[in-house]
């Protein structure tokens, strides 16, 4: 897999995810809608980690810096 997010990107889904595990720690969210957040910061966090958004190619994103040829 190519990367295709640029590191603020990838700082801005750590947030996200860091945010949605402190609001259901803390006890502010439950039920269903702690489970979906819940998934949802699991895959904010592994696509950051990995640098690649499977839905990027679908609508021609990227966000990732391109190195240039010397």
């Amino acid at each position: 897999m190519k990367k295709n997010m640029g590191l603020m990107d990838r700082g801005i889904r750590f947030i996200i995810a860091i945010v949605i595990l402190t609001l259901y720690f803390t006890g502010k969210i439950d039920g269903v809608l702690a489970i979906l957040l819940l998934g949802f910061a699991l895959a904010t966090t592994f696509t950051g980690i990995s640098g690649y958004c499977p839905l990027y190619p679908i609508f021609g994103w990227n966000t990732c810096k391109k190195k240039e040829k010397k």
